[in-house]
């Protein structure tokens, strides 16, 4: 993998300051490609997988047969299934989506995870959908956790809620445990808040006052015909804006 040019002079101090890497990590359960090509995916997930380049993205962060996944803010459940295909019947994906959400996702998490068999869903405290209080209660810490589109609605909603988020999804990892992290690019200048985006030097700055080292970056979701400019839902980019990809890792 290498390291995403766009971002390469913001990143020059973390590079040294964490031993930065960009190796590619990664061996998942037999059987992961004929889970991309199940037909118990729809079209319409499928569809995704040009631009959301699935067994890339999953390498690069590192999910291995056998581990214990925490995905974060999980939603509909479409990376859900790729954690589910990568770590097997001997690893463990537990999807979480705050108790605001539940209403709006109704039967469809807990049909998926009925379906796949590694997977449990768990609803966190809050009322509000972005409510960064996570208290996550897990059975044991978990190895990896994985978080896509999502951090940031609670950056920018201030720092201290930004914090907060990793902070829930940090406590939840063991020891050495990565997370991985894609979200909507941003440019510094832009109203961010209003665009669904947010600057990937925000990004890392958030993950390392959480305590996490950055332990590589990607551009392998970047899309250079959108130049930050738009909204995410707008039309001539739904679905196919540029994006960052991170791994951190909780210190030993």
């Amino acid at each position: 993998m290498t390291v995403s040019n766009r971002a390469g002079c913001l990143l020059t101090g973390f590079i040294l300051a964490t031993g930065f890497s960009t190796t590619v990590l990664g061996e998942f359960a037999e059987g992961f490609s004929e889970a991309l090509a199940s037909p118990n995916r729809s079209a319409e997930e499928k569809e995704r997988d040009v631009s959301r380049k699935p067994a890339q993205v999953m390498e690069f962060v590192g999910i291995e047969a056998g581990m214990t996944v925490l995905e974060i803010f999980a939603g509909g459940g479409w990376y859900t299934e790729l954690l589910s295909a990568a770590v097997g019947s001997d690893g463990m994906v537990y999807a979480q989506n705050p108790e605001g959400f539940r209403e709006r996702l109704g039967e469809a998490p807990e049909l998926r995870a009925a379906r796949l068999g590694n997977v449990e869903v768990i609803y966190t405290l809050g009322t509000e959908m972005f409510d960064p209080r996570l208290n996550i209660e897990l059975p044991m810490q978990a190895d990896a956790a994985f978080t896509a589109l999502n951090l940031h609605d609670y950056a920018n909603r201030g720092d201290e809620t930004g914090l907060a988020f990793l902070t829930g999804i940090y406590d939840a990892l063991a020891p050495g445990g990565i997370l991985g992290v894609i979200d909507h690019v941003g440019a510094v200048e832009q109203n961010n808040t209003d665009l669904h985006r947010m600057s990937e030097l925000k990004a890392q700055q958030l993950l390392t006052s959480a305590g996490f080292v950055i332990d590589g970056v990607s551009d392998i979701l970047e899309n250079t015909s959108d130049d930050h400019s738009l909204g995410i839902r707008d039309p001539a980019i739904r679905y196919n804006t540029d994006r960052m990809l991170l791994r951190a890792r909780k210190p030993e």
